[in-house]
């Protein structure tokens, strides 16, 4: 129906002519080799249970595992994969220069309610014969999933639809926190925090500092451990499937340490009653 480079009118605005989302529309991004799949598939292991190595360290695992690779192109899978490193730190966030930056406001906050703080990251998600992305808006506060995208290109189009997706379905957050990557930076994403009556105020993460987002980079560990790791999906579509299955799970039934014991969609929606009621 749309093609890529059939006409010079932007997909965004053919995709809003057929009334279709922009983030339902993909294109056939270069392949990677099957060589260089199996590398994603090991280092994306390896950096959820070791997320302080960087590359060097990432790079000497494989050596001694047999794998003949040098230093550039674990950088380049690592970044092609969005993965960020607490140290040593490289910049995989694809910042850019030209979008304002946001100072980072959480620290030595008290998050203490429902829609005080969101939080938002993009993480790799492997297929049988390839990737795609995943990015997920959070509650900071009750660590609710409150929505969440797939694509295979990592472009601003399936974060905006997500933000508006939980803007939509939740209302809107006192403070919406992400790191500087330019999915969250682009004039389009910002301009949909700041349409809403310009109460919402924009936090970004300092530059190298990936635990300032620990409540999404704690969700990745959780979701690649329960699910993601044990299933091989065979296309966009199961894993959309399979994915949204887990996330509706991990709202409704899987009981949090730090919530007591409770979901969140409990703490959520109980804490959100109350303030109603205040």
């Amino acid at each position: 129906m749309i093609k890529h480079n059939a006409t010079s009118i932007p997909v965004s605005s053919r995709c809003k002519m057929l009334g279709l989302n922009r983030s339902t529309f993909y294109y056939q991004a270069k392949d990677e080799t099957p060589e260089n799949i199996e590398l994603m598939r090991l280092i994306d292991e390896i950096h959820i249970g070791n997320i302080t190595w960087g590359s060097r360290k990432i790079r000497d695992h494989l050596r001694n595992q047999g794998w003949k690779v040098n230093r550039k192109r674990i950088q380049r899978l690592m970044a092609l994969m969005r993965i960020r490193v607490l140290f040593p730190k490289i910049n995989l966030s694809r910042r850019n220069q030209e979008h304002k930056i946001y100072p980072y406001l959480l620290k030595n906050l008290e998050i203490k309610r429902p829609n005080q703080v969101w939080c938002t990251d993009i993480t790799y998600i492997r297929l049988y014969h390839g990737f795609v992305y995943l990015v997920v808006i959070m509650d900071w506060y009750s660590k609710k999933v409150l929505a969440w995208e797939l694509s295979n290109t990592v472009d601003k189009y399936f974060c905006i639809q997500a933000l508006e997706t939980a803007i939509r379905k939740h209302g809107q957050p006192e403070i919406f926190n992400s790191d500087q990557g330019c999915q969250f930076t682009s004039p389009d994403f910002i301009k949909v925090l700041k349409d809403k009556d310009g109460s919402i105020k924009i936090s970004m993460d300092g530059k190298g500092r990936a635990l300032d987002n620990i409540c999404v980079e704690r969700f990745w560990r959780t979701l690649k451990y329960d699910e993601v790791y044990l299933h091989e999906y065979n296309s966009i579509k199961e894993a959309r499937e399979r994915i949204g299955l887990y996330i509706t799970a991990y709202n409704g039934m899987r009981p949090h340490q730090t919530l007591g014991g409770k979901t969140p969609d409990t703490v959520y929606y109980s804490k959100m009653h109350l303030a109603q009621s205040a």
